[in-house]
């Protein structure tokens, strides 16, 4: 029983700590929506929970968060077991997203790497990759920021060492630049 009072007011207070970041998270949704109007997509990458928020946010936009709207461009680089496995074969684990990135990004694509401690080094290198293909980069991370935090355009660092408390703020503001998307993409519903 104090177990689960102690977690619930541990995520209480990282998630009220959210507020300082609200800047970001507007910027954020705002540089998705101004990509998606000219036709860019948006792709995300990341390992294990991060790799699920990526499947869910991409859901969220290919489908719909919560009004009815045209699907929306939007791919996790996470789900493709046979790239995952050929490119981590062929080349290496440190690769499966800067392969894919070359692949499928254009220019002025939104690409979101998540990593909680900000130091994955396939993420590391899928924004790299990014960066030098000219797309707009952004790091949900965790812990301190790690390498990511330097690297990408826009960092949105998650102000706690807890990865289970990161990962639920970071679908928490998945969901909310979801909403901030579906507004203006919505039949007004």
């Amino acid at each position: 029983m104090m177990m689960v009072k102690n977690t619930i007011e541990e995520h209480l207070k990282v998630v009220s700590n959210l507020n300082t970041l609200s800047k970001e998270i507007e910027i954020l949704g705002r540089k998705i929506i101004k990509a998606l109007a000219k036709g860019n997509k948006v792709l995300l990458m990341g390992n294990g929970g991060s790799a699920a928020d990526c499947q869910h946010i991409a859901a969220e936009l290919v489908g719909r968060f919560k009004n009815e709207r045209k699907g929306l461009p939007a791919i996790a680089l996470t789900t493709d077991t046979s790239i995952l496995t050929a490119v981590g074969n062929d080349y290496s684990f440190n690769e499966i997203f800067a392969r894919q990135i070359e692949a499928l990004a254009n220019k002025e694509d939104v690409v979101i790497g998540i990593s909680t401690s900000g130091n994955s080094e396939n993420v590391v290198r899928g924004i790299l990759k990014a960066k030098e293909m000219g797309c707009y980069t952004v790091g949900l991370l965790g812990k301190d920021g790690g390498k990511l935090k330097k690297l990408v355009d826009l960092a949105i660092v998650i102000p706690s060492n807890s990865t289970p408390r990161i990962q639920e703020c970071h679908i928490l503001i998945g969901h909310i630049v979801c909403e901030i998307i579906d507004k203006e993409f919505s039949n007004g519903e």
